[in-house]
């Protein structure tokens, strides 16, 4: 029988700079897992920290003279500085469900545990247009599917004033979630949310169709950090394969886009399933930051093609 576990040492440090290396240390030996806005102890240390204490999260904490990591921090601020930590330790919970706020290309957004933490790659390629070459002249009407919080239909209205787009979820929560952000952004008028199982409810013709689903598959499921159990499991588990809601996807998509739309599909790691399942439809995988096999573009006519075959 195992004795109980040792305690993590406390939090130290009189500055911001030192809260943070502190706090680095404390994530490190708790051997948290990361990937909803950070990748490293470091990263997420500085912002549970500056968050915190009300500072910019994108604060310099370089070693200069003028560096805000030189910043003083008063005792009772450092005790709520730790009592964060504690809860980001001991609940594994993501941090932005603490902070309730996730940032993506820049961009805040409001979350909580009714929605995944926003973190799609698809995300880049609105922001610096890798997807207009893909584009129409006549592009009008974007579905965002599987919106969860409403950030890549809100980064979508950003990219193009000219469109209107649609969030649509299976959710009601994460619809309230992105109910949010739409108005926090100022795009009640361009933004519709609308909920749907699929594209049930959702008959078009769309123009552009952007989606990150569910794609994780049943092993990787079973083997998923705290972290990700914490967050829904709807907008995660792709069943045995990870494909179980692509496939649906791709079958219906076609009728219900126009003659020259394209689909912007995130799949994360699951490309050899992907490929096992739809091996001979044409798509153009597309360079993000994780790599050139995490999101892939297909047109309407490849799609009609493959199902018509």
């Amino acid at each position: 029988m195992s004795g109980p576990a040792t305690p993590l040492p406390a939090l130290q440090g009189t500055t911001v700079g030192a809260l943070v290396h502190s706090g680095a240390k404390l994530l490190t030996a708790a051997g948290v897992s990361f990937g909803h806005g950070t990748t490293n102890a470091r990263d997420e240390a500085a912002w549970l920290v500056l968050w915190r204490l009300g500072l910019p999260l994108d604060s310099d904490l370089d070693d200069g003279p003028d560096s805000i990591a030189n910043q003083p921090v008063a005792h009772g601020a450092l005790a709520q500085v730790a009592t964060l930590f504690e809860e980001r330790i001991h609940s594994r919970k993501p941090a932005a469900y603490l902070t309730r706020e996730a940032w993506l290309q820049g961009i805040p957004f409001y979350v909580d545990e009714r929605a995944i933490v926003p973190r799609s790659f698809i995300a880049e390629l609105l922001v610096d247009g890798s997807i207009d070459d893909f584009l129409g002249e006549h592009t009008r009407r974007v579905l965002d599917l599987c919106t969860g919080n409403g950030s890549l239909a809100v980064l979508a209205a950003m990219a193009w004033p000219e469109v209107e787009v649609t969030g649509a979820d299976i959710s009601p929560d994460a619809l309230e979630v992105a109910r949010i952000n739409v108005d926090r952004h100022g795009l009640q008028a361009r933004i519709t949310l609308q909920l749907s199982d699929g594209l049930a409810q959702l008959p078009g013709p769309w123009d552009l169709i952007i989606c990150n689903p569910p794609y994780v598959n049943a092993d990787s499921m079973s083997r998923l950090p705290a972290e990700y159990l914490a967050e829904p499991a709807l907008a995660l588990a792709g069943g045995t394969d990870g494909m179980d809601f692509v496939r649906r996807l791709l079958q219906d998509a076609p009728s219900r886009m126009s003659e020259n739309a394209v689909l912007v599909l995130e799949i994360g790691n699951e490309r050899p399933y992907f490929e096992a399942a739809f091996g001979q439809l044409p798509v153009y995988w597309v360079d993000t930051s994780a790599g050139d096999d995490q999101v892939l573009v297909v047109t309407r006519q490849a799609l009609a093609a493959f199902f018509a075959s």
